[in-house]
């Protein structure tokens, strides 16, 4: 805004600003010239400002705020170095007792557990974080569930499990919190077992992680010989041990339930709930399952404040984030940003941009393979966040962003994760595991364009009976990366069965791939299809 010296008012000159309200560029620049002589000039320039830069010129003589004034909006990113919480997320030093220590680790944390669960939990919640594998629940909230009424008079220990398995193909935070920052993740099981008054933690980590596996045992051996976990942790009266369970690869063992199933040494396969974990879970326990990214932040809550935390970010979405870039990008990584930053803005700044530029980009998968898939044009106003992502159809899941350039096959993309998941389908559900057998087969139908058009509803139909239809989500994890493909590129589809019947002497196959000849071989069951 043009600011410029004036004399001071008189009882006239007020008066007269007072009732001003000219409506015309003209009148303004008579005003000006006959309180301001000599600035005769200056108003013949005003003149031929637009109307706009006049309006603001004439709102500074106002001595109330203009009510049609909009405040410019809120933009989310940009996460300065003193507000992150994984100092060592690039392994600068090393991940021993006290390198930890020299990045803020274990700092007051006799205070923090003095405080009592009450205290923590309300930090917690004050922070809005919500929590970090995938479902997006109120952290606070879930961990408040263990602490029910008289839960004190209850004979049977209490334990809190922490879900290190990180299976979701594309998701790799939680390893490189392991590897990097395990202390992180040690102290902050110490702060969420005493929020849930736990007697022991234990982390169930993913079979392939064997060097993550050892420097996180490593972290808690000196944890240990330190008195910092243990009995009487930190000094504080409080008990508390950690044990590290390492499973064998099961992508169905990141559901809670099969998790627990799976430390019990049962086959990994979901539970019915009720009842929840928080009553029965662990060995008939009352136990609480969470993410590894959600306890490793919750010491720095506690020592920063809440508010500090919900500082950050949308409403309902407040916090940082671990997002993790991979696919055609010129610089793959593991980034900690500001919730609600600008897809685009986060790939520019950490990833150095798509490879061969923003108008090469193809498609995202915003939040690992389970979440739908969005193309170019949602991609270039969509902010990463639970909310944001819900209302373009998609999620944030763990925030792991895949990102396909124009060279991606993206029917054969959405066709290996469909075969990855009829993999990993447990059997238990009937859903599940027939509609993931029959969704990989069409969809390697569809990659050849052996199908006819009216498939494509057929494979949207069985998507969504699916859905909602199984014990765990293993069932809208495979349904809904489909639905993604049929909503945003189903031109991709019609065209590659226009392209095969053109191939086959523009004879289309029937319903099923069946060639145009098994009908006189007898082969359909009903030669209507």
């Amino acid at each position: 805004m043009i600011s410029r010296a004036v004399v001071a008012p008189t009882t006239h000159s007020i008066s007269h600003l007072s009732s001003r309200a000219l409506s015309s560029a003209s009148a303004a620049a008579a005003t000006s010239t006959a309180r301001f002589p000599s600035s005769q000039k200056q108003s013949a320039q005003q003149q031929k400002q637009p109307q706009q830069l006049q309006t603001q010129q004439q709102r500074q003589y106002a001595t109330v705020q203009d009510p049609a004034a909009v405040p410019p909006p809120r933009v989310h990113g940009g996460l300065k170095d003193q507000d992150r919480i994984f100092q060592n997320l690039y392994g600068r030093h090393g991940p021993d007792l006290k390198n930890a220590m020299k990045c803020g680790d274990w700092y007051k944390t006799k205070e923090i557990l003095l405080k009592g669960h009450d205290w923590i939990i309300s930090e917690i919640k004050a922070s809005g974080l919500r929590g970090r594998g995938g479902a997006g629940f109120p952290s606070g909230l879930k961990w408040s569930f263990m602490n029910f009424k008289d839960w004190d008079k209850d004979p049977r220990p209490r334990y809190l499990v922490v879900n290190a398995d990180e299976g979701e193909p594309g998701t790799c935070k939680d390893r490189e919190i392991m590897r990097k920052d395990p202390h992180k993740l040690v102290e902050g099981c110490l702060v969420a077992g005493r929020a849930m008054n736990a007697t022991a933690a234990y982390i169930y980590i993913r079979g392939e992680f064997y060097h993550e596996a050892t420097i996180l045992q490593r972290a808690i051996n000196e944890a240990y010989e330190a008195g910092l976990i243990g009995k009487n942790a930190c000094g504080s009266g409080y008990d508390f041990d950690i044990y590290i369970h390492r499973g064998m690869g099961a992508y169905i063992c990141g559901e809670e339930t099969s998790l627990i199933e799976s430390i019990e040494g049962k086959a990994g396969k979901p539970r019915l709930k009720p009842p929840f974990p928080a009553a029965v879970g662990l060995f008939g326990c009352p136990s609480t399952v969470t993410n590894v990214e959600t306890v490793a932040v919750a010491p720095t809550i506690c020592r920063r404040g809440g508010k500090w935390f919900a500082s950050f970010g949308r409403e309902r979405n407040q916090g940082t984030k671990l997002y993790c870039i991979s696919g055609h990008v010129n610089n793959p990584c593991t980034v900690e940003e500001e919730m609600s930053i600008p897809l685009r803005e986060l790939i520019d700044r950490h990833c150095g941009g798509v490879r061969g530029g923003w108008d090469n980009l193809l498609a995202v998968i915003p939040g690992g393979s389970s979440t739908p898939i969005l193309p170019k044009h949602v991609c270039d106003d969509q902010i990463m966040d639970f909310d944001a992502l819900k209302d373009s159809q998609s999620g944030l899941g763990t925030a792991a962003v895949i990102v396909m350039d124009k060279s991606t096959d993206v029917v054969r993309a959405i066709s290996r994760l469909s075969y990855f998941y009829k993999h990993e389908s447990c059997g238990q559900c009937t859903p599940c595991r027939e509609g993931s057998k029959w969704t990989m087969q069409i969809m390697q139908r569809f990659e050849r364009g052996q199908a006819r058009e009216r498939e494509i509803d057929m494979l949207q139909e069985l998507t969504k009976q699916v859905e909602g239809h199984t014990i765990c989500a293993l069932g809208e994890a495979f349904a809904w990366p489909i639905q993604g493909l049929i909503r945003h590129f189903r031109p991709e589809l019609e065209a590659r069965i226009q392209k095969f019947a053109q191939q086959n002497g523009g004879k289309p196959t029937f319903a099923g791939g069946w060639d145009p000849l098994a009908r006189d071989a007898g082969k359909l069951i009903s030669p209507g299809q």
